[in-house]
């Protein structure tokens, strides 16, 4: 190897260590810090601002999401749910493997079974790929699971367990990924702001230490094999925040706005000629109802009992939200709390001590007095500044 070669791969390590290092470290080497163009507004975390109280099943399969075809007597049926707590993310690239499944099958009318996220995303796919598509389902927005997302960009959301996954899983994921963020773009700037870049916090009482992966079972990690779709975080700079942590962590991500983003949907899927009927589905003997021979099943969580489906796990997910409050327009992490402000309301979520927080609890009633203390543990990271 010669000198300049060796120069060469030098400063292309770098480079590389110049984008992959954790912010904390960057900056105790003498990296960036970012400081707020305007003061951020300190969240008011009252329980009188409290307004609803939901829970969400997150729909976890440890071999991660159901991408097949199934023949189930004269019906070609795709089924496509089980994306755990990805199903906003992951939609549009997850819907861009399960459509062209349900078209091989040479028919053009297509039945969807399911209104959620993924139900809307896959029928909008289908429509825009030529299909004319009717969906099926007992519930459309506000009352499916979907609308009680917390809406962050998380598309390695206790998406699989690391030894359910098999060998071609992270490269599939990756691809889906990368297709869902380009198109999550074509919703920026969209009246009402289903989509919008937000900016985030995250706050650590000492410096963040990656782990090393912990013995025994755990979920699929894979956020690294796309760090270059989002910024990556930077320290915030002493005295700009009304934080009292000592480290503060800032980033930009993508957030949906639900309430707006599922509206769009169900716009874009009627003024493409979809329309809905109201079904309720039981077991799988009852798509021989569904009119169309080819259908694609989006049921999320309710696969587990329509196909009689054990592989389909609950993780139950509660989020007390607090009214809309101007300025309070970006998302705060500090310990087992997550704070994320949306237009259509602050959504303040309990993380538990860690990724298995709800797992296997299929109990969708809400937790008043955890919503409470949610909400007390809120306005105490903002006291503390």
């Amino acid at each position: 190897m010669n000198r300049r070669e060796l120069l060469n791969r030098g400063a292309n390590a770098a480079a590389a260590l110049s984008v992959l290092a954790p912010a904390h470290l960057l900056a105790q080497a003498g990296g960036p810090t970012f400081k707020p163009d305007a003061p951020l507004v300190p969240l008011i975390a009252r329980r009188d601002r409290l307004f609803r109280v939901t829970v969400c099943l997150r729909p976890f399969r440890a071999a991660g999401p159901r991408i097949e075809v199934e023949q189930v007597g004269r019906k070609h049926v795709v089924h496509h749910y089980g994306h755990g707590g990805s199903g906003w993310s992951l939609s549009w690239g997850s819907a861009l493997e399960a459509v062209p499944l349900a078209l091989q099958a040479g028919q053009r009318d297509i039945a969807v079974i399911g209104a959620g996220a993924i139900g809307l995303t896959t029928a909008v796919t289908a429509q825009r790929l030529g299909a004319k598509v009717t969906i099926y389902a007992k519930e459309r927005f506000p009352d499916v699971r979907s609308a009680r997302a917390t809406g962050g960009w998380t598309p390695d959301s206790r998406i699989a367990m690391a030894s359910g996954a098999g060998p071609d899983f992270a490269a599939r994921w990756e691809r889906m990924t990368r297709a869902a963020f380009a198109h999550h773009q074509s919703f920026l700037g969209v009246a009402g702001n289903p989509v919008e870049w937000t900016e985030q916090y995250v706050l650590r009482d000492a410096p963040h230490v990656p782990e090393a992966a912990p013995a025994g079972e755990h979920f699929l990690t894979l956020q690294d094999r796309v760090r270059d779709l989002t910024p990556q975080p930077v320290l915030l700079a002493p005295g700009t925040h009304p934080f009292a942590t000592p480290i503060v962590e800032h980033s930009s991500t993508l957030t949906f706005n639900v309430a707006d983003l599922m509206r769009q949907l169900e716009a874009d899927f009627f003024a493409a000629g979809g329309r809905f009927v109201v079904a309720e589905l039981h077991e799988p003997a009852d798509f021989g109802r569904i009119r169309e021979k080819t259908i694609i099943n989006c049921t999320g969580y309710g696969a587990r009992a329509l196909c009689r489906d054990d592989s389909v796990v609950p993780v139950r997910g509660q989020i007390a939200w607090l009214i809309p409050q101007p300025g309070f327009d970006y998302s705060v992490r500090y310990r087992h709390l997550s704070i994320r402000g949306r237009r259509d309301g602050i959504v303040v979520q309990p993380l538990g001590d860690n990724d298995f927080f709800g797992f296997n609890d299929d109990n969708e009633t809400p937790d008043y007095p955890a919503a409470f203390a949610a909400v007390d543990e809120a306005a105490g990271i903002f006291a503390r500044g």
